[in-house]
């Protein structure tokens, strides 16, 4: 099994809903799935297995989630799959669900259950084809850059008033502003809100200066713990984050002192939690996706370490993944950014060139993040690694994220 989680954004870059593309198989490995074989065990739906195993809390935090379907799919037995509130799921149909009678009286079955429908890879000239579709759709995908929105809007909002155009492929925030200003569109998919800085336009704030000093201190080969616990003592988020955690781990003990704290953590778990926290506090101004990308970057990268036969790097794999999108968090590009922040050379060298013995962990989970399952695929069947230990290295990645999250409320 293979999943990954894309976000769709509304015109205020917040998170409102996510999609899970899933593949059961290695097509590489199976290319007999490809053809008719591709439908064997079609009753079992990927996306609808994770979010029974995961938990709609875990997957998106009671956001809604749009699970692919397909016309042999779309025929399963749901509720016995996945117990998930019916409404936070949205069945994402493709045009192989032809506007037959049967297909048609299917999709009243799941509505009349709760469901939510969606469609996808669906051409202008075959929408009044599909009327008696996507007069039960709620949403609608649409590939920006090959329709007029105004004519769009005017049509659904004669035909389908109550449907939701979601503009795909928005691959810049060029692209992403454009829209939104212009209008139409209801959310909004694509890498756009993750794309690499390419120029530094912005000074950095005192207080991410001061953040960047802690990483500096923590950074360092052999750092002191006082030095560190003395800089978290300057910002009374840290403080409180840090008690709190160390009190929680600590049964039937108070710890009101922050170099206590410190020492009680230890040097290792003291770097890894004020990497964290800090990371989180740089992206306090950026939208909400941005410290969730840095976070399961980082775990996801820690977690493949042994599959790619790197368990010695397990620690350099984390911060890798965590500060790839330190750029985004400062507004500068990537290699001024980096002067600001102590790294070893692996990481900058995958962080601004793409090289080095860390880079290929950077450019999986990266390629992973996009659902490139060929991609994917390819780089695991050269590597001769397994595909349930790299879904279980991203699902231990979401687990470890939502913990974070729940501990930090």
């Amino acid at each position: 099994m293979l999943a990954s989680l894309i976000p769709l954004f509304d015109d205020a870059m917040k998170v409102c809903a996510y999609s899970i593309f899933a593949q059961k198989e290695n097509h590489l490995l199976n290319p007999y799935r490809e053809g008719t074989g591709r439908y064997d065990g079609a009753g079992t739906i990927a996306g609808l297995e994770i979010v029974d195993s995961m938990g709609m809390e875990t997957l998106s935090g009671d956001r809604e989630v749009f699970i692919q379907m397909d016309n042999v799919s779309m025929y399963a037995d749901l509720r016995e799959q996945c117990k998930a509130p019916h409404d936070k799921l949205v069945l994402l149909l493709d045009n192989s669900v032809e506007p037959t009678e049967q297909n048609i009286r299917r999709l009243h079955e799941l509505r009349d259950q709760g469901y939510k429908l969606a469609m996808r890879k669906l051409k202008v000239s075959r929408f009044e084809e599909y009327r008696q579709v996507l007069s039960q759709c709620e949403y609608i995908l649409l590939d920006h850059k090959r329709i007029d929105i105004n004519k769009a809007r005017v049509y659904f909002g004669k035909v389908y008033p109550n449907i939701k155009l979601c503009a795909v492929n928005v691959d810049t925030q060029d692209d992403y502003d454009m829209l939104t200003e212009h209008g139409g569109y209801n959310l909004y998919e694509g890498p756009f809100f993750r794309m690499p800085v390419h120029e530094s336009q912005t000074d950095v704030s005192p207080l991410k200066v001061t953040y960047i000093e802690l990483l500096n201190v923590v950074n360092e080969p052999d750092f002191d713990l006082t030095d560190a616990a003395d800089v978290i003592g300057e910002d009374a988020a840290l403080v409180i984050s840090l008690l709190e955690m160390v009190n929680h781990m600590a049964v039937n003990s108070e710890i009101t002192s922050v170099r206590h704290a410190a020492a009680m953590l230890g040097q290792r778990e003291l770097k890894k939690w004020i990497n964290t926290a800090v990371t989180k506090e740089l992206c306090a101004d950026k939208p909400s996706e941005i410290t969730r990308i840095s976070m399961l970057r980082a775990k996801f990268a820690e977690n493949l370490a042994p599959i790619f036969e790197m368990g010695g790097l397990s620690s350099e794999l984390f911060l890798m993944g965590l500060f790839s999108v330190l750029d985004i968090m400062l507004g500068k590009t990537m290699e001024d950014s980096l002067k600001m922040v102590k790294v070893s050379k692996n990481i900058s060298n995958a962080l601004i060139n793409g090289t080095g013995e860390l880079a290929p962990v950077l450019n999986f989970v990266k390629e992973y993040e996009n659902a490139s399952w060929q991609e994917i695929s390819r780089i695991m069947v050269l590597g001769d690694m397994d595909m349930d230990q790299v879904y279980k290295a991203y699902l231990e990645a979401l687990k470890w994220y939502r913990d974070l999250i729940g501990n930090a409320g």
